[in-house]
């Protein structure tokens, strides 16, 4: 699993780099907000321990601009410790935090943890999906010669489809396995987030062939 470390305490930062490395995590690191974006564009980390006050740009405006591309597990580590401050960076797409000071055990507890909830894996774990391959460690699909970049939950929710396939899944299973959160059937987000996962992956997203909607139930893969 790749880890990016976005903090701009020197010592700090190169304390958390080592003590992952030695638990056989790869780190790549930034000492700032705008080197920690551009960190994200080259490295695409498998997840990310984000500080708030940095400079350049903080960990909330971070956060805002990833989240624009990325579902990639976000945990927040801050000395902010205000209840609200908790509050924003999980609202802002945060998918955890732990405030400073904190023990490199916790750390690491946390980080297997936001993995497992956001389904993040370091094994091999393509499949495929009629003329769409779909490799999770490289966050991405491949058809027709091309490459499309899919996001954590994209692959989410094409995974479920395909351990189901044949068999339509209710849009209450999707959206409570895929987001971790509960479903209310008035929310149009399962919705959305399909109209945009076809535009990436059908060949013609007003007639897809790969995610079918079954009216009134949920979606499927033939």
């Amino acid at each position: 699993m790749k880890i990016l470390i976005a903090e701009d305490d020197l010592y700090l930062r190169d304390g958390i780099r080592e003590a992952l490395e030695n638990n056989g995590f790869d780190v790549v690191t930034a000492g700032d907000g705008l080197e920690a974006l551009e960190q994200v564009k080259l490295e695409m980390p498998d997840l990310i321990c984000l500080d708030i006050m940095m400079p350049k740009m903080d960990g909330y405006e971070v956060c805002r601009e990833i989240r624009k591309k990325t579902q990639v597990p976000i945990i927040f580590i801050s000395a902010k410790s205000e209840e609200i401050d908790k509050v924003v960076a999980l609202e802002l797409g945060g998918d955890d935090y732990l405030a400073k000071p904190f023990g490199v055990r916790e750390l690491i507890a946390r980080i297997k943890a936001v993995a497992r909830r956001c389904h993040v894996s370091t094994s091999s774990t393509s499949f495929q999906v009629d003329y769409l391959t779909v490799n999770s460690e490289k966050m991405c699909g491949c058809f027709d010669g091309k490459e499309v970049e899919l996001t954590y939950r994209d692959i989410a929710i094409l995974r479920q489809l395909y351990q189901s396939r044949g068999n339509a899944v209710t849009k209450k299973l999707l959206f409570e396995n895929c987001w971790e959160r509960d479903y209310f059937p008035e929310s149009r987000t399962l919705d959305q987030h399909i109209s945009q996962l076809r535009k990436k992956i059908e060949r013609d997203p007003n007639c897809p062939t790969l995610l079918k909607t079954v009216h009134g139930f949920g979606y499927m893969i033939p």
